[in-house]
């Protein structure tokens, strides 16, 4: 696993384009990326994170067509001023508390049960 400065890889997880996307929505979702910022270019990202740039090219243009950002000639790639910051983080957060239910599910726990782990760890940070 790779972790550069928030950008996170993980070789063994699915396409590599597709973690990158899902690290600057997980960026953005968190404000470790802000509405307007500027990302690195598909070069400097590719050098940082060992990969070839037209990965990154392709994860760009997946978030480009999401709505996420938007390429300004000859400034970069910028994260959009629309960009749905609210909707990515509950989106994200569906994604966590669907898989916990499925687990806690398959573990035969009641809803009290689950709930009550989760309470439990989230207090303890």
């Amino acid at each position: 696993m790779t972790d550069t400065n928030g950008w996170i890889l993980d070789m063994d997880a699915g396409p590599i384009f597709e973690q990158i996307a899902k690290n600057v929505c997980r960026l953005l979702a968190r404000g470790d990326l802000e509405p307007g910022e500027k990302l690195p270019s598909a070069r400097d990202l590719a050098q940082r994170l060992s990969i070839n740039p037209n990965t990154v090219v392709h994860a760009y243009g997946q978030l480009e067509a999401d709505g996420i950002i938007e390429k300004r000639r000859g400034m970069g790639t910028f994260i959009r001023e629309d960009a749905p910051v609210k909707q990515l983080r509950i989106e994200m957060m569906r994604g966590a508390a669907t898989e916990y239910a499925k687990e806690s599910r398959g573990l035969k726990a009641s809803l009290v049960e689950a709930s009550a782990t989760l309470k439990e760890v989230w207090d303890a940070g």
